[in-house]
């Protein structure tokens, strides 16, 4: 594994929640502070060590496949999250509505820190970020509901600036208010990336 660097980015979480029944609904509920296990935050729809593999890896696994729960946490930044309700036209969006577990301010263009980086909190509870997290047409519903008329608006606002979605390395507590330090690994892009992506 390459080396971890800390950078000189501390961001500060502004919003903690959680989605108590997906089956249900996926708006999360404000609380004020998530305590962090292996198997991701106490209380947590999303958490699990593992989980039945969804679209997004039909690639690697047929549907419904366990594999390992590297989406334990969605995370979103607040200032990308201001330009998102911008784009729906609204003064606001509640992060609740789009079943986030962590907002944070003060990293610059958050949705593009790379995998494997790390963010940990005063105390000592780290997150591994496993990528950007993709928008998807989900949390219309709980938009809809709220704001008649935004919720098809979210999925192309939201385009590269859905945040991040994470596991949990290190167990512990994040409470509201508190500092995070991003450190991210000290490797190169890889110089394949294009021919990889390209399809045969």
């Amino acid at each position: 594994m390459p080396a971890l660097i800390p950078t000189g980015f501390t961001g500060r979480i502004t919003w903690l929640g959680l989605v108590a029944d997906r089956a249900a609904a996926l708006e999360a509920r404000a609380v004020t502070e998530l305590a962090l296990g292996f198997a991701g935050p106490e209380g947590e729809a999303h958490g699990g060590l593992t989980r039945p593999s969804c679209s997004r890896v039909t690639a690697q696994y047929r549907r419904g496949t366990t594999i390992r729960n590297t989406r334990q946490l969605s995370i979103l930044s607040a200032e990308e999250l201001a330009v998102i309700a911008e784009g729906m036209g609204l003064a606001a969006l509640d992060p609740a509505l789009v079943g986030a577990t962590m907002v944070i301010e003060g990293i610059p263009n958050f949705s593009l820190v790379p995998p494997s980086s790390r963010l940990q909190a005063e105390g000592g509870a780290t997150l591994v970020v496993d990528m950007r997290n993709r928008p998807c047409t989900l949390p219309a519903r709980s938009i809809e509901a709220v704001h008649p008329g935004a919720g098809a608006r979210f999925k192309p606002a939201a385009a590269g600036r859905r945040g991040v979605t994470a596991w949990v390395e290190a167990e512990g507590v994040l409470q509201l208010g508190a500092a995070v330090r991003l450190h991210i690994p000290d490797q190169p892009a890889w110089p394949h990336l294009g021919a990889a992506r390209t399809k045969g």
